[in-house]
This record gives C-alpha cells, sequence and structure tokens, in this order.
C-alpha cells in the first residue's frame, strides 16, 4: 500500500512514518509550507510562524534518514484566505475561532493530498501524526475516536472530517501513548526525538493576524455597571479571568460575553459563568448520521467545548432545524464561547456529532 504522510518535524508524524514504513507500506512524505513572511510571528514552536522553515529541515532529514521521498507544497494563499482570514473575521465579529478544527478539515486533509495528487504522486491513503483512532459502526459509517493516550487525545479537532476523509486516513499512533513515541523515534536516533510539542496555533501576537486598531470600550459587569476601559473586544476571550485591568477587591471577574457591536466586554462572577444551554450550527455528522438524530429526537453524550479536558458526560443534544442543534447541560459548563466547537462523544469514545457554538 502506498501512505503520502504529512510530516510537520516533528516527533509524531516522524516516527508516522516509520511505523508506516515496518508495516511494509511504501512510504512518501508531503509537508504544507504556509509561511512566506507577510506577518511577524518569531520563531517559537508553533504551527504557523517563522519556525517553519526549521521544521521542513528537520522534514527532509528525516526523509534523507529513512529513505523515502518528500515533496513541499506552497499554501500558504490558500492559508491565509481559508484560515487566517477567517479567524480574523470571527475575531472581529466576537466570536472566538478554532483555526486547528478548521486547517485539519480544509487544509490539512483537504488541501495538501488534493494538491500532492495533482501534483502527480500516487497513494492510496494519507497519514498524520495525530493522536486519534478511526471508529467504524456496524452500517459501515466512519467517526474520529479518541486516542489511547488520552491525555494527548486530538480528537476534538478532527470533528469535522468528512466520511470520505476518514475512508483513506491512517493514525498510525492511535494505540500509542506518547512516551512510547518518542522512546522509537530516540532508539532510532531521530532528530526530533525531543523535539517540543507545539503549543500554539501562532508564534507571534495573534492581534496582528487579527489587524484591528485598538479603540476603547467599556468593561461592564452583568448589570451593565462600568468598572474599567480596555483598547478593543476582540484582545479578550470567554471565561478568561487574568489581565482584565479591573482590579477590585472581592471574588475575581470572568469574562462571560463580547459584544462586538458596542466594543463591549462583559464580566461575571464565578457564579455567571456556566451555562446550561446553548445552541450549535454548521453541523458535522460522524458516529450518527444526521436521519439518526433527526429521528432520535435527542441523545446522551458527553461534549467537549475546549480542546483541552476529557468529554464531560451529562449533555443532552437534540436537532434544533437544518444544520443546527440544541445542547443542554443541567449541571452548567463554564467557558461556552461562541464560534468555538462543540463535539459530542458516545460511550465507546468515538465522535457522534459536533458544530460551531452559535
Amino acid at each position: 500500500m502506498k501512505v503520502a504522510v504529512g510530516l510537520s518535524g516533528g516527533v509524531d508524524s516522524s516516527v508516522s512514518a516509520v511505523l508506516l514504513q515496518e508495516r511494509g507500506c511504501e512510504v512518501v512524505g508531503i509537508t504544507m509550507r504556509l509561511w512566506d513572511g507577510r506577518y511577524k510571528g518569531g520563531a517559537r514552536d508553533a504551527c504557523f510562524g517563522a519556525g517553519e522553515k526549521e521544521d521542513i529541515e528537520t522534514a527532509t532529514a528525516l526523509a534523507a534518514q529513512i529513505g523515502i521521498p518528500y515533496r513541499v507544497f506552497d499554501c500558504a494563499e490558500a492559508y491565509d484566505a481559508e484560515i487566517v482570514r477567517h479567524f480574523r473575521e470571527t475575531y472581529l465579529a466576537g466570536r472566538t475561532p478554532n483555526p486547528c478544527v478548521r486547517c485539519n478539515a480544509i487544509m490539512k486533509f483537504g488541501f495538501l493530498p488534493d494538491l500532492a495528487r495533482r501534483s502527480g504522486l500516487e497513494f492510496d491513503k494519507f497519514a498524520t501524526g495525530h493522536y486519534a483512532r478511526i471508529w467504524r459502526g456496524e452500517s459501515g459509517r466512519l467517526a474520529v475516536r479518541r486516542a489511547f493516550d488520552e491525555s494527548k487525545d486530538q480528537s476534538y479537532f478532527l470533528y469535522r472530517l468528512s466520511q470520505e476523509q476518514l475512508a483513506h486516513h491512517i493514525f498510525p499512533l492511535g494505540e500509542l501513548s506518547k512516551d512510547e513515541v518518542r522512546a522509537k523515534a530516540r532508539a532510532l536516533g531521530l532528530k526530533s526525538a525531543t523535539k517540543p510539542d507545539s503549543q500554539d496555533f501562532y508564534s507571534g501576537d495573534v492581534a496582528e493576524l487579527i489587524g484591528a486598531v485598538d479603540r476603547e470600550g467599556e468593561i461592564v459587569d452583568c448589570d451593565g455597571r462600568v468598572l474599567g476601559r480596555h483598547g478593543g473586544f476582540w484582545h479578550f476571550t470567554i471565561g478568561q479571568r487574568k489581565g482584565l485591568g479591573i482590579g477590585g477587591a472581592g471574588a475575581p471577574y470572568y469574562v462571560v460575553a463580547l459584544d462586538a457591536c458596542r466594543n463591549r466586554v462583559v464580566v461575571g462572577r464565578a457564579d455567571d459563568v456556566p451555562v446550561r444551554e446553548f445552541s450549535i450550527s454548521d453541523m458535522v455528522f460522524g458516529a450518527v448520521s444526521r436521519e439518526e438524530f433527526e429521528s432520535a429526537g435527542s441523545i446522551a453524550c458527553a461534549v467537549k467545548i475546549r480542546s483541552t479536558g476529557a468529554p464531560r458526560g451529562g449533555a443532552i443534544v437534540e436537532p434544533a432545524g437544518e444544520g443546527a442543534a440544541r445542547c443542554r447541560f443541567p449541571a452548567g459548563i463554564p467557558g461556552v464561547a461562541p464560534g468555538q466547537s462543540a463535539v459530542f462523544y458516545g460511550t465507546e469514545g468515538q465522535i457522534l456529532l459536533g458544530g460551531v457554538i452559535a
């Protein structure tokens, strides 16, 4: 079997390529070049930034070491149009985007393998170093499933992958722990063995990507009382506690809402943070099809609204019209931010469905 592996220069994709070779696959490495210098991001570890040059050099060395062909594809224009522009527009609309979710579905698992095939490369499957697995139901329907190493699970970032994308993908690390992957890399003498994981989307100040000129606005409490001033609502995120600049004695304040129209940041106390009901739009269906979801009327499941932490049980999700749903979480869940993703999981760790918090 011929497999194209998306190489990032990190330990995970490097070990993925080696494991596939050991299984007898014919492997080729492919990489997206995203950085063209139009922004000022530094060289620290991130998916998008000037450090990409070093990452490509590491991937090139790996390909030579294990004896596989390697190609780099210029995807900077497409990335700026599809990911950075959406990031900017979403923030300026008072919502909190998740660029990694969007990048995986559109760029890494879509644009990159498509571009590679159009260039003449032939391969049966595409593989990445994500910690996730693929679940197949009795009907043959596919879904992303949580990784064996739940502390490194990246299924949340992959919920938007289509049935076709999943049918042509392999997650070589799905059954391994991070410690096992690093041990394998050290045993092989791979340069990436001790390389730290990417922690951020962008290596610079995200305000640069947003591109808005600071504009003074009010910080108000839930009753509308002015508590302070700020330089633009886009500098804040839902659930933020530190850096509000309002001081004062007593219990801390948290950001509970962003009002883009009035350039206001709304803050509240801890009791104002949990949300017990929220809407989801732009739905994607995994282990559960649209027809099954609508027929069921409601599904009891676990939900994640942030990439970190385990899914939280006790959610009830139900249809709310074309491409929309409603989630009820009676116990209350903090940090519900419009623009972020809500991903719903079944009892086997499989993603049932997901969408964007409205």
